[in-house]
């Protein structure tokens, strides 16, 4: 594995990761995603320290230091990212050394706000489905979320944005929008995505309800997340560019 690793980590490049359900083919790319996806052992947050080095925040108080990583990765940015990796046998406190046997980056961008009665035009309203999954939780100033929709694979960017400022009494209210360009037929196609919530009022260090609506093919619905605002704010929210695969969904 961790001679695989070091050719895995010289060809990491700013990807978004997205896979398709097991009924969309025996494609060997599709496999390939499915894989990675289904052997990530973690979901991190990349930060950068400087342009030198980085650190991966695992949850609100573990930081991994990849040991195998020098240098900066994902152009600098701060992305969240799925990944591979074994622990060594050191640590100090809530940081440890990891191996990295593979990383790859989540498309990562900032939330947007209301425009009222001009949301539907803006940011569409296509029906989008969440996957209740490990990956859609609300952590380290993010909600990463897990979505599923249709695609007939033509190539079509899906715009997904996070609409803050939707309900007038709840700050912490959001909506998710989904706006396919036309491509609302074929099969079931899965995704990755996450938002920074940086622009959701401070909660002071206490846990609250993030509520997040979306528009369902079976009618609206809406969940809720523990979140509390990130203890260390800022950070280099990414634009990341997205490695197109034909039997991937193609998200912006």
């Amino acid at each position: 594995m961790k001679k695989n690793a070091k050719l895995l980590l010289s060809l990491i490049s700013a990807a978004v990761v997205s896979m398709t359900v097991v009924s969309c083919g025996n494609n060997d790319d599709n496999a390939y995603y499915l894989y990675r996806y289904t052997a990530a052992n973690a979901l991190v947050t990349v930060k950068p320290v400087g342009t030198d080095s980085c650190y991966f925040q695992l949850d609100d108080n573990t930081t991994l230091n990849p040991v195998n990583i020098k240098g900066a990765i994902f152009d600098g940015k701060e992305v969240r990212a799925l990944t591979n990796y074994s622990y060594m046998d050191s640590h100090t406190g809530n940081s440890r050394d990891v191996y990295v046997n593979w990383i790859d980056s989540i498309r990562t961008k900032s939330t947007v706000p209301t425009l009222g009665s001009l949301n539907d035009e803006t940011y569409g309203s296509d029906p989008i489905e969440i996957v209740n999954d490990w990956v859609t939780i609300a952590e380290d100033g993010y909600l990463t979320l897990r979505f599923r929709t249709l695609s007939n694979r033509s190539g079509h960017v899906h715009y997904v944005n996070l609409v803050t400022g939707v309900d007038e009494n709840d700050p912490y209210t959001v909506e998710l929008r989904h706006d396919a360009k036309g491509d609302v037929t074929g099969i079931e196609t899965d995704g990755i995505i996450a938002f920074n919530l940086g622009a959701l009022p401070d909660t002071d260090g206490e846990i609250v309800k993030l509520t997040l609506k979306w528009k369902s093919y079976s009618g609206d619905k809406s969940t809720t997340f523990d979140y509390c605002t990130r203890r260390s704010s800022g950070g280099n929210v990414a634009n990341v560019p997205i490695d197109v695969q034909s039997l991937s969904l193609n998200v912006d």
